[in-house]
């Protein structure tokens, strides 16, 4: 059995604390992907590089079998010029981004460290990634880079997150994002009333998507969480835009509701009267089932170490195997809480728990795989 030793505890914080205090919004992840690639080197990983998007790959080496893909996401939500405070205690890390994701980077160096320092091989090879532009926009760029280099040739892929110890995120959330345009002619509010403006064109699209009645089975979501546009207070708005953000748990629910958007849009075209609809971000759903060999291990590992379990669904970098019918998971490695807010914060004792679990999946995912990675 892997151990894991009092001592990486105190590294895993300590890295925690270090990988937080790098700016990386997302698609400037440069600076903390050299970082890691400078500590996996460090320690004495077999083989480390970064590709041309940034993303860090440290390969530990193993038999011929198909290899366990172990990532973390390099990027976090927060701006480069915004400072980043941190507070660390004896029980808690407290910071933006320390959660989602500098705790699950840290992991990887931690893992990394404890496979060296042990020396344990396996049937396979075992890929350390930190990849970029999970979070946003960056519409998973990162994974699908990686998922394009091993493809299906895989035992799974197990993506970390930094909170939801207990939770197996096994089914992947659909989402599809879109910047809806809405373009006129324009002109002055005195002179040329009655003519349209761009703002009250699409306060319409968006006053009548809100009255879309969601499904719950599947669940679904329409939110639009940005709207600009306008010259002046006394000018008709010549351009105005929103940024809608769909979600479904199933793949054919999604495109059912982004058709619904787009008749709603098309509805308010007319002469004078423009939009346009551009897709800006995708975020495949898919899933394996509850009865996966790879699911039943992560609810196994749990249970033996007496934590509570369930089965989730989420967006995140496990889309894009689960979409492609590859196996893969997302796995939590602590508690806390106010995630992508300044207030952002951790656990430091349940992160233990996070850690073994890990160990535990990797030290039987070949067994439990029977040697092969569907």
């Amino acid at each position: 059995m892997i151990a894991l030793p009092a001592e990486l505890l105190d590294y895993i914080v300590e890295q925690t604390a270090r990988i937080q205090q790098i700016p990386a919004p997302t698609f400037q992840e440069g600076r903390r992907a050299i970082y890691l690639r400078d500590e996996f080197l460090r320690m004495g990983i077999d083989e480390v590089f970064l590709d041309e998007q940034n993303n860090v790959f440290a390969r530990w080496k193993g038999g011929k079998a198909p290899p366990l893909i172990l990532s973390a996401h390099l990027d976090s939500v927060h701006p480069a010029d915004l400072p980043l405070p941190l507070e660390v205690t004896t029980g808690k890390i407290t910071g933006p981004g320390a959660a989602d994701n500098a705790l699950g980077l840290a992991a990887l160096l931690t893992i990394g460290k404890c496979l060296v320092q042990q020396g344990a091989r396996f049937e396979g090879d075992i890929w350390l990634v930190a990849d970029v532009c999970e979070e946003g926009l960056g519409n998973l760029a990162g994974m699908r880079a990686v998922v394009e280099r091993f493809g299906g040739a895989v035992q799974a892929y197990v993506v970390l997150e930094g909170l939801g110890l207990g939770q197996v995120c096994h089914r992947g959330l659909g989402v599809a994002r879109y910047r809806i345009t809405a373009q006129c002619q324009g002109g002055h509010a005195w002179v040329n009333q009655g003519e349209p403006s761009a703002i009250h064109e699409l306060a319409a699209v968006i006053h009548t998507m809100a009255e879309i009645i969601l499904p719950q089975k599947p669940r679904s979501s329409l939110n639009v969480g940005i709207v600009q546009g306008g010259t002046s207070i006394n000018t008709l708005a010549a351009s105005a835009f929103c940024e809608v953000d769909l979600r479904s748990e199933d793949q054919n629910g999604l495109n059912r509701l982004v058709q619904r958007v787009k008749r709603i849009v098309a509805g308010r075209e007319r002469k004078g009267v423009h939009f346009e609809m551009e897709l800006i971000g995708v975020r495949p759903a898919g899933s394996i089932r509850p009865s996966h060999p790879l699911v039943k291990l992560a609810l196994e590992c749990l249970a033996e170490l007496h934590v509570p379990a369930v089965l989730e669904i989420g967006s995140t970098d496990a889309n894009i195997p689960l979409s492609q019918g590859i196996p893969a998971v997302c796995l939590g490695l602590t508690r806390g809480g106010a995630p992508h807010t300044f207030s952002e914060y951790l656990e430091i004792p349940p992160i233990r728990l996070g850690l073994q679990q890990v160990l535990m999946v990797i030290e039987r995912i070949w067994q439990k795989n029977g040697g092969g990675g569907g």
